[in-house]
């Protein structure tokens, strides 16, 4: 199978390296010095988005919103216009159910295929092939990418056979680890104004009921103040909130704890806190209880 691989930002870099060795791999990247390790690695690197499509069966897309997906598959030399027909449009990105329905309907117009594939996981695990993959797709589109899922991650989940189905059951997933993240943060704030040490806090929250590793994962961050610690940037928080938003205002379906999580990431966001994990809301809540 022939592979383009366009986005190379943290996730997106760890992704491609699971493949980089087990297909022919072209990268491409805004960024060049990017692409320099997965170049040593044996992969090509495109000076295009057109040359990246040249020959590949399947592209694979890693971009940080709506914007940079249309730009890089609807602009001038596109995807679209560069891919041959009968090939796959792989989005990995967490993008808006609208941007996912017009994409499909653009590639359906060219006899091309896209497949909504969004990753559950952060960067350090899909270094190590562990990421959660949701498909959406006509079912045989997505079994030819197989291969290229179970070098990514551990599971793949088949969300039905429109690609949009795979972003909303991206966007709901985040809906509920951004609430989980923002409730512990007024949760260590309260404590914290009782004198518990977070860390205290921490072992009698991962020990009881929430074992789960986002309690895990993520509250170590907020007990340890490690906002630094990047994985999901607070900007790109923000970008997916709004997305969830939107996605329940056309279904008719309110989200009013995303409002809450929303104003606690513009709140660190408003503080200059934009490129620190998205789980520094945890400190907006501390400020906001007059404890930082």
């Amino acid at each position: 199978m022939n592979v383009a691989f366009i986005g190379l930002g943290r996730m997106g870099h760890a992704m491609a390296s699971r493949l980089v060795g087990e297909f022919d791999l072209v990268v491409f990247n805004r960024t060049p010095g990017r692409a320099q390790q997965l170049a040593d690695a044996g992969a090509r690197v495109a000076d295009s988005v057109a040359d990246a499509c040249q020959g590949r069966d399947v592209v694979i897309t890693m971009l940080a919103d709506d914007a940079a997906l249309t730009a890089v598959t609807l602009g001038a030399a596109g995807i679209r216009d560069s891919l041959t027909a009968g090939a796959l449009h792989v989005a990995m990105g967490t993008h808006s159910v609208s941007a996912i329905r017009e994409l499909t309907a653009a590639h359906r117009g060219h006899e091309q295929t896209l497949i909504a594939a969004p990753v559950l996981g952060r960067p350090d695990v899909a270094a190590t092939g562990k990421l959660g993959v949701v498909a959406g797709g006509p079912s045989e589109a997505v079994r030819r990418c197989e291969p290229l899922f179970g070098l990514i991650a551990t599971r793949t989940f088949h969300a039905g056979t429109e690609p949009a189905s795979a972003s909303a059951v991206k966007l709901a997933n985040n809906f509920v680890l951004g609430c989980a993240i923002e409730a512990m943060g007024e949760a260590f704030s309260l404590v914290g104004k009782y004198d518990v040490p977070a860390r205290l806090f921490y072992d009698v929250m991962v020990d009881g009921l929430f074992s789960a590793p986002a309690y895990r994962v993520y509250g170590d961050i907020i007990a340890d103040e490690k906002y630094d610690r990047v994985g999901f940037t607070a900007e790109l928080g923000l970008k997916d909130v709004n997305l969830m938003l939107a996605a329940g205002s056309v279904a008719r379906v309110p989200l009013p704890s995303g409002n809450v999580y929303r104003d606690r990431l513009l709140g660190a966001i408003a503080h200059g806190e934009g490129e620190l994990d998205w789980a520094v809301m945890a400190r907006d809540q501390q400020r906001a209880s007059g404890a930082a």
